[in-house]
């Protein structure tokens, strides 16, 4: 990764905000066209984001361990112009974690999250990511996972119901039947209703009743 290009050239720097952002584009990506290399890279570069950034006290530079020696690392916690990079962090973290149930993701999150509690209640208007992030944990993401012919008319109506309307706090992965090993865990040990394109909403990996059914996916989404 690199920070700045000009003339022909490009810095060597990197920042935790680089990092974040450019994982919740992956996970973006990956929710638009489903290939797992999307998510792959996602999954690759949060765990290179914490390796280089994380604080043990809690949350994350802003400056990578193997970067220039600074007298004192910086760490900004509050929102501008543009997120914070420990922000997008924290929902980066959230959103994968929701996709792999990997605790540790859940964790950092929630221990970057109580940095800024008291901070945010006083001033909401200079935490407005962190508040986003903070509304994900709360209620944790709600979790689609459609299996099944991505060329079959049902399957295809299913993923219209998730796209019809806004919705930032659910995630959606897809995939044939079986899932290949790459895919989210979300995928995982989901079977399909005799053979027909298969939909399971959950929330904290635990799911509703799958259904084939895109009326009653709507309605479970609501619920």
């Amino acid at each position: 990764m690199r920070r700045a290009w000009r003339d022909g050239k490009a810095t060597d720097e990197v920042f935790l905000e680089d990092c974040a952002a450019l994982i919740l584009g992956l996970l973006e990506l990956y929710q638009t066209d489903f290939n797992n290399k999307w998510f792959i890279a996602a999954k690759e570069l949060a765990d290179e984001m914490i390796q280089r950034f994380r604080d043990p006290a809690g949350g994350f530079f802003d400056t990578p361990s193997d970067g220039e020696a600074l007298l004192l690392r910086p760490k900004d916690l509050q929102d501008n112009a543009t997120p914070s990079g420990n922000a997008l962090a924290c929902e980066a973290l959230l959103k994968l974690a929701a996709f792999t149930d990997h605790s540790e993701y859940r964790d950092l999150a929630e221990q970057s999250l109580s940095l800024i509690g008291n901070m945010a209640l006083r001033y909401p208007t200079a935490f407005a990511r962190w508040l986003s992030a903070a509304e994900i944990a709360w209620n944790y993401s709600k979790q689609v996972a459609v299996l099944g012919d991505a060329q079959e008319e049902t399957f295809r109506r299913m993923l219209q119901v998730v796209r019809s309307e806004y919705r930032p706090g659910v995630v959606v992965a897809t995939s044939a039947y079986p899932p290949s090993k790459e895919s989210p865990a979300l995928l995982m040990e989901r079977p399909m209703i005799d053979g027909k394109p298969t939909a399971y909403v959950c929330e904290g990996f635990v799911c509703k009743m799958p259904t084939t059914e895109p009326e009653i996916l709507k309605t479970q989404l609501k619920d």
